[in-house]
């Protein structure tokens, strides 16, 4: 069973579930109405309602199955307030507000981006706090979108680098694919040389 915070409009699930084999259930969690109802259209039109399950509610207030795996990619926009242009993707003060708060619900494996602008390190030495390790990453670098490029945001950005809690160069950030487990005790921890790189602009 998987679990899925933010489904938006379910085409990343979608297209997995189209070039893979799985057996099991996701059940997507999406707040916005209007992006769920383009979700279950989608799920409906490639015929995957019995294995890609969409709820449009609050993932932290539903009644959720029992799942060994929760992914997500969850907010990360750091600014003052959620006063900006796309509330939704407000990820509190430092960008990891959201990521912190599914890291202390316990699934066994989060599955989360990870911006290198929204407090990296921090957010990796408080997943190790809660008993995570990181397990496996990819990291990819973007060019800064219309989104991150609010000046609200964009200044957050800008003090946050100050503090030494983001990390970019003028034409890119990082963005990471970021497995932390609590489970496969026998394989590395990575926390060290995914914190390396995700500070590394």
């Amino acid at each position: 069973m998987i679990l899925e915070f933010g489904a938006g409009d379910g085409t990343p699930i979608i297209n997995s579930l189209m070039r893979t084999h799985f057996d099991g259930k996701i059940h997507g969690f999406e707040l916005n109405p209007l992006a769920y109802k383009t979700a279950k259209s989608n799920i409906e039109e490639y015929e995957l309602s019995d294995k890609y399950i969409i709820h449009n509610t609050s993932f932290f207030d539903a009644l959720r199955p029992k799942a060994e795996y929760l992914i997500s990619n969850p907010p990360y926009l750091p600014a003052i307030d959620d006063n900006i242009y796309q509330p939704l993707l407000h990820g509190g003060t430092d960008g990891s507000k959201i990521t912190r708060r599914l890291l202390t619900l316990g699934y066994e494996n989060v599955l989360v981006m990870l911006s290198s602008y929204s407090n990296p390190q921090g957010l990796i030495e408080f997943a190790n706090s809660q008993g995570y390790r990181t397990a496996d990453f990819t990291v990819t670098p973007l060019p800064f979108g219309y989104y991150s490029s609010e000046s609200k945001v964009k200044n957050t950005i800008a003090e946050l680098r100050e503090k030494g809690m983001a990390f970019y160069s003028k034409n890119i950030y990082l963005l990471a694919g970021v497995l932390f487990t609590k489970g496969y005790k026998s394989t590395p921890d990575l926390s060290s040389e995914f914190s390396q790189l995700m500070t590394s602009l």
